[in-house]
């Protein structure tokens, strides 16, 4: 039943399957094992930044296609939200609008820069992206009378997910049953049946030929199958894969604006994560978006205690200051690559394989 639940694509190593069994418990009772405003804020951003990254290494690690206008989808689905919500009102039927229109923008941009640029080749069809990605950026932020420009949009979404809404008097295990609350399992439901999705996708007959292409393209193409045709396919689902997290990140948010879901920081985060947790692999998109989210949320925190500690020795006090936590962040960066350079999930499943 599990094996056929995730595509036949099992963990293949004892301790992965440990790891993630542990991952998708935490989440699904993050609430309940870490209170907080912040805890579950950032329990939200590791759901949302999961298919994100799914989305992106079905393009990169099994198709082979290096695309930095990945946060655009992502931003449409967010603003596909942001602008149906504020113009219509807070109502399903407005969520449902904002979604689809999102949606079909980003099948019909995904497919205009598949059948016009993916026969460009490497660096090449990257950068047409990038300038892609840079140019609805910068729309997003001119269009102010349509999306807020820079302020972005504030909105209201229905009640029935708004923090004011309580469906219970008591709260249950020290936490209060509201919408928030709500709110936070409409978006891990919604991960756990995207990433299975994705799952099916790429252990399909599909996802074996985009392997296919990725190793040699050359042969692909020798022995029948039309590479442009399925390397747009894959460009179309990934771009609305992407929308759909873009469409959580707004809903849990309730605003959008430029730098929230367009900035290429978290297009760098994005190719981070992907590193950390092992192309190729949607399992690596859980665990690199969980060490990745935790990293960026506690690491000044971290530091600040380890500051306040060492306050006595100047020069240690200085280099662990909160300030310099982008620095730390590095470091670990690095650390994880030199010592998993297929990233974990790739490491530990050739361990399990000696």
């Amino acid at each position: 039943m599990l094996s056929r639940l995730l595509s036949n694509d099992l963990p293949r190593s004892r301790l992965l399957a440990l790891l993630l069994a542990a991952l998708v418990l935490a989440l699904a009772f993050a609430p309940f094992l870490f209170p907080g405003v912040k805890a579950l804020s950032v329990a939200a951003k590791i759901l949302v930044f999961i298919v994100l990254v799914a989305s992106f290494d079905l393009l990169l690690g099994y198709t082979g296609i290096v695309s930095f206008a990945h946060t655009m989808f992502f931003g449409i689905g967010a603003y596909g939200i942001a602008i149906s919500a504020s113009r219509l009102g807070a109502n399903w039927g407005a969520v449902a609008v904002g979604l689809g229109a999102a949606l079909a923008i980003s099948l019909v941009l995904s497919l205009a820069i598949g059948l016009f640029s993916l026969r460009v080749r490497a660096i090449f069809f990257a950068m047409i992206t990038l300038a892609v990605a840079s140019a609805f950026q910068t729309l997003a932020s001119q269009l102010s009378d349509f999306t807020g420009g820079e302020d972005g949009l504030t909105f209201k979404l229905p009640e029935l997910i708004s923090p004011s809404f309580e469906f219970a008097e008591e709260p249950f295990l020290g936490v209060s049953l509201d919408g928030r609350l709500l709110c936070y399992y409409l978006l891990f439901v919604a991960t756990v049946l995207l990433v299975l999705a994705l799952l099916r996708i790429v252990n399909s007959p599909f996802g074996r030929v985009l392997q296919a292409i990725r190793e040699n393209e050359f042969r692909a193409e020798a022995i029948g199958y039309r590479v442009v045709v399925y390397r747009t396919t894959a460009s179309v689902l990934s771009a609305l894969f992407a929308t759909l997290a873009g469409a959580m990140l707004a809903i849990w948010l309730r605003y959008n604006g430029p730098d929230t879901s367009l900035s290429f920081e978290i297009m760098v985060d994005v190719l981070l994560i992907v590193v950390i947790g092992g192309m190729g692999t949607i399992y690596g998109a859980v665990v690199g978006a969980v060490l990745f989210v935790i990293a960026q949320s506690y690491l000044q925190d971290l530091l600040r205690i380890g500051s306040e500690a060492a306050s006595g020795i100047g020069w240690l006090a200085a280099l662990l200051s909160p300030d310099r936590w982008l620095l730390w962040l590095g470091v670990l960066f690095v650390l994880s690559v030199y010592y998993f350079p297929t990233g974990i999930v790739g490491r530990l499943r050739a361990r399990a394989m000696k």
